[in-house]
């Protein structure tokens, strides 16, 4: 604890908030939609945010201190938009095939098998993907100037700013700028906040064959391809090695005992894990762990205070926080291509996978972060096979 205390710093604490304001603002909606989907009542959509925000608050808290790195969790956003376009399907139908999803997830991760295939896969390879996968934020912080070019371009400037002059502090001014430029022009939403506090409640689930087949294989599928294989790509790009096979299973633990109250699906982080091990955190890559640290405490107040935190994180402009976020990854962006173009024998492939990473090519219900790397694999086997 007292190592914690000391490797906590501002910078950590707001890169650790970014990512978690990033996080929710990004996809929130599509849990409710999900819920909505499900029939879910009031009391129970509130319960799905205090499951989600526990279980990715504790698993990030618990992950980071023991390993001393950066492990940054999140709810299944493709898992999320698989709920919302499910029809027919009954709470206690879904909750038994989160619970079966889970012990797929905890198998994968206890039995090493995922690990093994991430162990194969070339360092540009992952860095490709990593930039591919947070590319798209930098866009969007870009085009967000249509529709909020004073803001965004005040931003911009507090960005170039502070990388001039105080680099470690560069994402909490922009922050700070973007909340008083919002502020001044009266576009934070703040009067549409209701202040509570959630309670959890309990579904019994039950299983069915409909339920297993339409929703807990596929599930798995899509969290296993499309969130935990860019989760982990991240994490390698980054230069940390973490423990694959635990920190798998732990999402998977957690997804199992959480599902009944609406924890539906937990994983490795990308993109918001990005910017908790980027040089914004930190300059020190060994004390970076404190902005997943002090993301996984702001999820745990968010599941806590339930809607009056998601209400707090939406009156945020939504070009606020595409900017936030497209800055704040600038250097992640740049240091992932630039690993993924250094070796040129890796370099067809590296750039296959980034640019169909990027085009956000959905296939079969699989993401694109999943056909980059089929991508840049079948480029490389075709380059390299029976080559010395």
């Amino acid at each position: 604890m007292k190592r914690a205390l000391h490797d906590l710093s501002l910078s950590a604490t707001v890169a650790g908030f970014v990512a978690v304001l990033v996080g929710f603002t990004s996809s929130v909606a599509i849990i409710f939609q999900a819920t909505l989907q499900l029939g879910a009542t009031a009391g129970q959509t509130s319960s799905w945010i205090w499951a989600l925000g526990l279980g990715m608050g504790l698993t990030s808290l618990g992950l980071s201190l023991w390993t001393r790195q950066p492990v940054l969790t999140a709810w299944s956003t493709p898992g999320a938009a698989l709920l919302a376009a499910t029809s027919g399907l009954r709470m206690e139908e879904a909750i038994g095939a989160f619970i079966v999803s889970g012990l797929l997830i905890t198998l994968a991760g206890a039995t090493r098998w995922f690990e093994r295939i991430m162990d194969r896969i070339p360092i540009a390879i992952a860095s490709a993907l990593l930039a591919g996968v947070l590319a798209r934020f930098g866009l969007d912080a870009v085009l967000a100037t249509r529709t909020a070019p004073l803001l965004v371009l005040t931003m911009a400037v507090a960005y170039l700013l502070g990388r001039r002059w105080w680099p470690r502090y560069a994402t909490p001014t922009v922050l700070l700028a973007g909340v008083v430029v919002a502020a001044l022009q009266g576009r934070l939403q703040l009067q549409a906040v209701d202040w509570g506090w959630a309670t959890p409640v309990w579904t019994t689930p039950r299983l069915s064959a409909a339920a297993l087949i339409g929703v807990a294989l596929p599930l798995f599928l899509v969290t296993m391809a499309s969130q935990n294989l860019p989760g982990v790509a991240a994490q390698r790009a980054s230069g940390y090695q973490t423990p694959v096979s635990a920190s798998i299973t732990a999402t998977g633990v957690a997804t199992v005992l959480l599902a009944p109250f609406g924890g539906y699906a937990f994983n490795l982080a990308a993109i918001t894990a990005a910017i908790c091990m980027g040089r914004e955190a930190h300059e020190d890559p060994a004390r970076r762990y404190m902005a997943a640290v002090m993301a996984g405490v702001f999820y745990i107040i968010i599941g806590l205070a339930g809607g009056a935190v998601v209400g707090l994180l939406h009156a945020f402009p939504r070009e606020l926080v595409a900017a936030v976020a497209g800055l704040a990854l600038l250097g992640t962006i740049a240091g992932g291509l630039a690993a993924a173009l250094k070796q040129e024998q890796h370099r067809d492939a590296a750039i296959l996978t980034f640019l169909v990473t990027l085009s956000g090519l959905s296939l079969l219900g699989i993401g694109s972060a999943f056909w980059g790397v089929v991508a840049g694999a079948v480029s490389l086997i075709v380059q390299h096979f029976r080559q010395r």
